[in-house]
């Protein structure tokens, strides 16, 4: 079953994330994964969330998903994220 990575990211360091940025998508695609929204135009139709950087990624099953996330290639980029960058991702199951 098809699973999503839904990530809201405010940058806080544009140089070190252009680092994280170049380096992900190899990782992504490793697992099987890809991007179906990459910080593109955002509106808000409901509610007060206002994200800043919203990513959406989509892989094959949960399990390559968590995978990934868990992966010791992914596992510098993601400190790097983090330092470069405030995150809430979350991961669900598509239909």
């Amino acid at each position: 079953m098809t699973a999503y990575v839904i990530a809201d990211i405010e940058v806080t360091d544009p140089a070190a994330y252009e680092g994280y940025k170049s380096a992900v998508g190899a990782t992504i695609a490793a697992f099987g994964g890809r991007y179906l929204s990459r910080a593109g135009h955002t509106e808000v139709l409901e509610g007060g969330w206002q994200p800043r950087r919203l990513v959406i990624l989509e892989f094959p099953s949960l399990a390559q998903a968590q995978a990934w996330y868990r992966s010791p290639g992914y596992a510098p980029l993601l400190a790097l994220r983090k330092s470069a960058s405030k995150s809430q991702l979350v991961l669900t199951e598509g239909l």
